[in-house]
């Protein structure tokens, strides 16, 4: 591109952010030329493998944009991306830049939550793990040419690659070995590579002599910008209490100080950060990352808002002149390792990841719209994944006047993304990991529109099924279930049909009802989903009753139904029982139930009336067949069965209830409580798969089962901050 095509590009940005050195962009400005260069990359793609380093940058900037626009088309471009490699790293499994891809990888995995997306990254991290390099990083450089041969991160590049998508496994595991791991590896590797007079990186250990013609020590700009951004990519992942923390929060406010006393009168930086008068262009990737890492130390309250403020919308300027009218991102500095010329008009994948990584956080900065800082605490010391988050309304309306069901968002205090989130009967829903005992920070913002944000990767999801003799069916991302309806207690009588619920299986974390429901022949596995499960008039999986005499007196088929919400983080209907008789009492009930992503468990609100004021015994229960392995414990009590048909795996049962008596009948293991008349009875059921993506064994379901009572008796705590 000629100097006057880049002064124009130039020009054109700057009508688009704003004329005075002083204004941010807006929000939507922003995005704009985000999406603008996004979309010419993937319109013009690179021909290096899909698992390569400079791919794995752009991947973790595309994943960024994807997180705060409408449109999917930034996350089917991973999807597709993943899918072609198989969700493999690279080749060589001890080298750094083979797997900079596993960014992306536990990204989508946190979307998605298909384990498929993670093992061969997790198998390839436990086998460095299981033998990793001991000697000195100085012993271990240029190793690592083939898969097997061990290596450490000898060159500073090396910390965005590595240390982030290992802090990525451990948010989406859980498991402490792989930050532990990161920890040690980042220490060795700032020990020996980071310059504690200059607060800078040498690229490697070749450079601790080198020299700049002006004899300034040499310090590549992209180089100590992967660093940057590999510092940001970890302190986003570890828990604020931890005590290493300190140790890379100092290392990043040491950094941003010294890249703020560099910064050029552009806005910029040049490819030698020491002697840029020497590279008189200015660098893209290098400035991104610097942008990037910057920004968000401005936003997590890290760095002084009024020093480095300025800077920060100074390189974002400058980095938007690198933008062609196309939406090609030039000035970036070919593949290397230390400060080289470079032609203007050069791009590469890797300054466009970091151009977007910049844009989010940007992003962040300008959006100006009133919010309020709330912090979740786990108290568990056990791994939460996919925990739903209530937040009252009215709490919120008392310290952000402007919310409204229509128009509040909540985004990550950590990161520049939104986080899905549904507004129901008074309560704002959002969802997010949470590692053992540790608190997160959450934005809750007033005046968005609802529709700008990303679209629900996961749904939970429920309707009434007239064309199938009055069912009622309901689903999350791990199981289905259904509930007869008033047309087949016509057609089939008491004999073989009644009020217990149903388990629908399914291999996919996407919705399956309706599609088997059109298949017809839901009896038969067809990969992704089978119903192998058998209620006909017993309780099934969370069935309710009325104990007496030593025995269970149920109700027929629900007489009617009310679909409350259908997800996408929670769904939530009633259904109407008709009277029975419960041993000489007429009893009737509404039952309340509510299904979360990420659940197994059904949370059953039960409401009963009944002749007289005396309380009533209610039973939750789980049926069993012959050959059922049974166990119970306090408060849950669980079934391990075959499937229906011998071939369809085994299938694990459950129900969970705080201050519940266990009983076993010959077909049934049940949980009771004394409840009044009119007064609401809670517990849960659930169902798991061994053919499914996570309960292979007893074992698995057990634990499951026992993990989710301690979370039901453990709820999240809030605070407004």
């Amino acid at each position: 591109m000629n100097g006057k095509k880049l002064m124009l590009a130039a020009a054109v940005m700057g009508v688009m952010l704003g004329a005075q050195a002083a204004d941010k962009p807006a929000a939507t400005e922003v995005l704009t030329v985000m999406q603008k260069v996004a979309d010419w990359q993937l319109a013009n793609p690179s021909p290096k493998p899909a698992w390569c380093w400079e791919k794995g940058a752009l991947y973790a900037g595309v994943m960024a944009l994807g997180d705060l626009v409408p449109s999917t088309k930034y996350r089917d471009a991973m999807m597709d991306i993943g899918r072609t490699n198989a969700w493999q790293p690279g080749p060589r499994r001890y080298h750094a830049d083979d797997y900079a891809v596993g960014q992306m990888y536990g990204e989508m995995f946190q979307l998605y939550r298909d384990p498929a997306m993670l093992a061969p990254l997790q198998a390839d991290m436990d086998g460095i793990l299981a033998a990793p390099d001991t000697r000195p990083i100085a012993g271990a450089i240029h190793a690592g040419k083939n898969k097997q041969e061990p290596m450490r991160w000898w060159w500073c590049d090396a910390l965005f690659m590595g240390p982030p998508a290992l802090a990525r496994l451990y948010a989406a595991t859980g498991e402490k070995k792989y930050l532990d791991f990161m920890i040690q590896e980042w220490k060795a590797t700032s020990e020996y590579l980071y310059d504690q007079d200059e607060h800078l990186y040498s690229r490697d250990n070749s450079y601790f002599k080198k020299r700049e013609k002006n004899d300034k020590k040499v310090f590549w700009s992209r180089g100590n910008g992967w660093v940057m951004g590999g510092l940001v990519r970890v302190l986003q992942i570890l828990p604020a209490d931890h005590p290493d923390r300190k140790f890379f929060e100092t290392q990043f406010v040491e950094m941003a100080e010294k890249i703020l006393s560099i910064q050029q009168p552009d806005g910029v930086w040049h490819s030698s950060l020491l002697n840029p008068e020497a590279f008189p262009v200015g660098e893209a990737s290098g400035t991104s990352f610097f942008c990037y890492s910057l920004t968000w130390g401005i936003n997590q309250g890290l760095l002084d808002r009024a020093r480095f403020e300025p800077a920060v919308l100074k390189a974002w300027r400058g980095l938007c002149g690198f933008v062609q009218e196309d939406g090609k991102l030039t000035h970036v500095q070919q593949v290397g390792a230390a400060p080289e010329s470079f032609k203007a008009e050069h791009t590469d994948t890797y300054g466009i990841g970091a151009f977007l990584l910049a844009g989010s956080e940007i992003y962040r900065l300008a959006c100006t719209k009133p919010g309020v800082t709330v912090h979740v605490t786990s108290a568990l010391d056990a791994f939460r994944p996919q925990q739903t988050v209530e937040f009252d309304l009215a709490t919120l309306t008392a310290k952000l006047p402007d919310a409204k069901p229509e128009n509040i968002a909540v985004m990550d205090a950590c990161a520049g993304r939104w986080i899905l989130s549904q507004v129901f009967e008074g309560k704002l829903l959002f969802q997010s990991d949470f590692l053992p005992q540790q608190t997160k920070a959450f934005r809750i913002v007033a005046g968005v529109d609802r529709a700008q944000l990303p679209a629900p990767t996961l749904t939970t999801f429920a309707r009434f099924v007239p064309e199938r003799a009055d069912d009622f069916a309901w689903e999350g991302d791990r199981i289905a279930f259904r509930i007869y309806g008033p047309a087949l207690w016509k057609q089939d009588g008491e004999k073989k049909t009644g009020s217990g619920v149903d388990v629908w299986c399914k291999r996919t974390r996407q919705p399956v009802v309706n599609a088997m429901y059109k298949g017809g022949d839901y009896h038969r596995d067809n990969g992704t989903s089978v119903d192998c499960y058998k209620v006909g008039i017993a309780r099934g999986c969370g069935g309710t009753a009325i104990w007496t005499d030593g025995k269970l007196k149920a109700g027929r088929c629900f007489d009617s139904w009310k679909l409350l919400v259908s997800g996408p983080i929670r769904t939530v209907f009633e259904l109407s029982y008709g009277a029975w008789d419960a041993g000489g009492r007429k009893v009737s009930e509404v039952k309340r139930v509510a299904l979360d992503l990420g659940a197994n468990f059904n949370r059953f609100d039960c409401t009963f009336t009944a002749e007289g004021t005396e309380p009533l015994a209610v039973a939750g229960g789980a049926m069993f067949h012959k050959g059922a392995a049974l166990a119970n414990g306090s408060n849950w009590a669980t079934v391990w069965e075959l499937g229906d048909g011998k071939v369809n795996g085994m299938l694990g049962t459950a129900v969970v209830m705080a201050g519940g008596e266990y009983k076993q009948t010959a077909d049934h293991q049940l949980l009771i409580k004394s409840t009044k008349p009119g007064e609401a009875l809670t517990f849960y059921g659930g169902a798991g798969w061994s053919k499914g993506v996570d309960y292979p064994d007893q074992a698995a379901w057990n634990e499951a089962t026992k993990a989710f009572a301690a979370r039901v008796a453990s709820p999240l705590k809030l605070e407004i901050k």
